[in-house]
């Protein structure tokens, strides 16, 4: 290997690093949320039904406004739609401090989900022009271990440092913090201009690249699922702030510490999952994964002690982490000429599914419970688990031929 060859392998790398720590802003913004949702209702006299209506109002115009961004993207280059949109989201984060009711909490929350859904799907997008399929499960194990930190310290982060902060200095803080993180990533623009190209072309052939993603059965089983299992952790993950308030009596330092495990095993282990899903195949890996998060949710309807109930939420994020990152490195072989329109569909049925499990979950504990919820959502998953041992299995192959 010369010399030249080593400096470009190092640029990569810390460019990977660089688009893990954008990644990790925009998911500690995205989940900081949910944890003091009890906290926002009552500073706004509404219900904790009616303050959760934020997690949705944000989810699903992100999802939404992938479809655009990665549109975008494929016509007019990489950066510069990642950098307008990480600028996007720094902005609007901070004016959400200056919301004076829970409707402009929602709406402000409405403009970011729109404004900063171009940094994390275009992040994917990267890994997968710059590192060959058969080595892309390590970079996207960074990628997704970011989001899964993200996850863990924002649910905790958010709850704990409310009390101190004030909802309102959280917010403006990561607003700043956004900001910072452009900074990094602007002396690496030249790297990601030159590693995507822009695609040419009107309207049918628009259509027709969406019409070739699901035109395979590849391509539909792995966007379905990312949808079904998308809606079920966003269900359950949203209100476990609640149910650790209800259950366990716990205030928002405690329920943010409770809330620390999901995410965790992501952060601390996404790049070896990413390398075992390349090594043995994520035709492996997914049944797994699928199922420990059934499990998890099933392990939460009896009285769980308050000492166990904290790990099996670490058990509900493994679930996620071994699911969701091995599904994007699927679809970034899916996409052709136009991997930012595959990625960008990819996360659009990926924050829709969360925007709606929140709700989902949300109506189904307005006229039940806990138990029933988590009993309907964990055999949904369970399904999937049984399902993805056979319409998976060409991953095994695909997986060793690479």
């Amino acid at each position: 290997m010369n010399s030249a060859t080593i400096t470009v392998e190092r640029q990569r790398e810390a460019l990977l690093r660089m688009l893990a720590a954008a990644t990790f802003i925009i998911f500690f913004q995205a989940f900081m949320v949910a944890p003091i949702i009890p906290q926002l209702a009552s500073t706004f006299a509404v219900s904790p039904h009616q303050a959760g209506f934020i997690v949705p109002a944000y989810l699903i115009p992100y999802g939404v406004a992938t479809l655009a961004y990665g549109l975008l993207a494929d016509r007019i280059g990489v950066w510069r739609i990642m950098a307008a949109s990480l600028c996007a989201f720094s902005l609007l984060t901070a004016l959400t401090a200056t919301a004076q009711s829970i409707e402009q909490v929602a709406f402000w929350r409405l403009l970011t989900g729109l404004g900063a859904s171009g940094v994390v799907p275009l992040a994917l997008v990267l890994v997968g022009r710059l590192f060959p399929y058969e080595r892309r499960g390590r970079p996207l194990g960074w990628l997704f271990g970011a989001m899964a930190g993200g996850m863990a310290f924002g649910s905790t982060v958010g709850a704990v440092l409310e009390p101190y902060l004030g909802w309102r200095g959280i917010f403006i803080g990561v607003g700043i913090a956004g900001i910072a993180t452009l900074a990094v990533l602007l002396p690496y623009q030249r790297l990601i201009a030159g590693a995507t190209q822009a695609v040419q072309g009107g309207w049918k052939a628009l259509f027709q690249a969406y019409r070739s993603l699901f035109a395979s059965a590849r391509g539909r089983r792995t966007y379905l699922f990312v949808f079904v299992n998308s809606i079920f952790h966003s269900g359950v993950f949203t209100w476990l702030g609640l149910y650790f308030e209800q259950r366990y009596s716990l205030g928002p330092v405690g329920i943010g510490l409770a809330l620390l495990g999901y995410g965790v095993p992501g952060f601390l282990f996404g790049p070896l999952i990413g390398h075992a899903a390349d090594r043995f195949g994520r035709g492996r890996l997914l049944p797994l994964g699928l199922g420990l998060g059934a499990l998890a949710a099933v392990a939460l309807i009896p009285n769980t002690p308050l000492l166990v109930a904290p790990l099996v939420v670490t058990v509900l994020s493994l679930g996620y982490d071994m699911t969701q990152p091995l599904f994007a490195g699927i679809v970034t072989s899916l996409g052709g000429q136009r991997p930012g329109q595959a990625m960008g569909l990819n996360v659009f049925m990926l924050f829709t599914g969360f925007g709606l499990g929140s709700l989902f979950f949300g109506e189904v504990l307005r006229f039940l419970d806990f138990g029933t919820a988590l009993t309907l959502f964990g055999v949904v998953e369970a399904v999937l688990c049984v399902l993805s041992f056979w319409l998976f299995r060409s991953e095994l192959a695909v997986t060793r031929t690479q």
